[in-house]
């Protein structure tokens, strides 16, 4: 006898990032606004009125009409806000639903188990009204069989007033080829050449055909939207192979001392977060970037060094770092990006021993605790190494173009917002 696997459910918060902006500020509610990339670049996140300006997505500023820009509301991109909202909505989640998958920011997955089917759109209702009427965010519920299927009905729900749909067969015959979740622009385009213009299409297309032309991961979405599932839920994060901090500049630099500041905060946090997964690194990559849209000389270095002995250490973290930067600086070059990468991760409680070297170090353990805890408490930069520039008061030369950043307003004590 087959077992009936329970369905699942796609939580999706609408225009997450305006929509976290307007929760502060309701001036900015019902008019067009955007929400910048890294150094105020391009758009990353579009109110509904935004885009029927004609606003698209990743469109850089400085091309969007003067007339349209003038009738644009803008925000520098606050991930820490955003990231604070997201694990609200998260623990509003689990109060809910057996399994909870945190896919990205503003997308969970979830488990309908042990929900009565005649209770499913009740109880996805009642997530989409806490989160709205908790933490303020308009949130769509897409319900079916599979990954895929439940991103169909969260893409078809964002078209109801009732913001939630449980995905039907029917719906695949008009839901378009481009807009099914993994098949992607590039595939698309081929698919509707060879007359593949619906989700329904794809479902009846020949596997064997699928495979040979487009591989295996566009075989996986058909099983899926066919009802098959491919991908449970991971109620856990997957292991990391890497943990990656970079930056663009806001404006290019020369100096070699900027460089390896800007490099040195970037490698403290990177320990951070490797500190925070219980893991260790066994190396460090370090890489470097001129401005891919200048017409000065052209250099991307990248070099890793490769510790004695995996280590979360921010120390000898930031010592390699700092080595390798030293090792790539060229004078009269113009640095516009930098990055540190931590590689060959293990956790922290499964070390190969050496003969030669220590293989944990208590007292390294203790003050990276302290270091965390302190940051934990006070703000990130509270506590950080003279090399670095992490202290949140500290505006270095490389530092990101925001000008138009909100507040911390949950996440700084100095900028709650106070009732009156």
């Amino acid at each position: 006898m087959s077992v009936v696997q329970p369905l699942i459910g796609l939580v999706d918060g609408n225009n997450f990032y305006c929509s976290v902006e307007r929760i502060f500020d309701p001036s900015l509610r019902n008019v067009p606004m955007l929400v910048m990339s890294n150094n105020d670049g391009c758009a990353i996140a579009r109110s509904n009125e935004a885009k029927a300006l004609g606003v698209t997505m990743g469109q850089p500023i400085h091309q969007i009409p003067s007339h349209i820009r003038k009738q644009l509301h803008v925000r520098s991109a606050n991930f820490a806000l955003y990231g604070d909202i997201s694990a609200r909505i998260a623990t509003i989640l689990r109060d809910l639903f057996a399994d909870v998958e945190v896919y990205s920011i503003d997308e969970s997955f979830v488990s309908f188990k042990g929900i009565r089917v005649q209770d499913r759109r009740k109880v996805a209702a009642e997530a989409r009204a806490r989160i709205l009427r908790w933490v303020g965010v308009p949130c769509c519920v897409g319900i079916g069989p599979t990954k895929t299927l439940a991103k169909m009905g969260n893409k078809i729900a964002k078209g109801t007033e009732q913001g939630v749909w449980n995905v039907r067969r029917t719906d695949l015959g008009k839901f378009p080829i481009g807009d099914v979740w993994g098949v992607g622009r590039k595939f698309a385009a081929r698919l509707l050449a060879e007359g593949i213009t619906t989700a329904d299409d794809l479902v009846a297309a020949d596997p064997r055909a699928i495979q040979d032309r487009y591989g295996v991961v566009l075989v996986r979405t058909q099983t899926e939207l066919n009802g098959v599932r491919c991908a449970e839920l991971q109620d856990a994060e997957p292991e990391r192979q890497q943990i990656v901090v970079s930056r663009s500049f806001g404006s290019e630099i020369h100096s070699q001392n900027d460089l390896a500041q800007a490099v040195a905060t970037f490698a403290q946090r990177a320990a951070e977060k490797l500190r925070a997964r219980k893991l260790t690194a066994h190396g460090v990559w370090v890489f470097l970037h001129t401005n891919p849209f200048g017409n000065a000389q052209q250099y991307h270095p990248s070099r890793t060094v490769r510790l004695v002995m995996p280590t979360s250490d921010s120390r000898t973290i930031l010592e390699a770092a700092q080595a390798a930067t030293a090792a790539m600086y060229r004078p009269n070059i113009a640095w516009k990006k930098a990055g540190v990468g931590l590689v060959d991760l293990s956790a922290e409680h499964v070390q190969q021993a050496d003969l030669f070297a220590q293989v944990r170090n208590p007292k390294s353990e203790r003050l990276m605790a302290v270091l965390d805890q302190a940051n934990q408490k006070f703000g990130r930069g509270s506590m950080s190494f003279a090399s670095s520039s992490t202290a949140p008061d500290t505006t270095a030369a490389w530092a990101m173009r925001q000008e138009h950043l909100s507040r911390s307003f949950t996440t700084r004590w100095d900028e709650i917002l106070t009732a009156r």
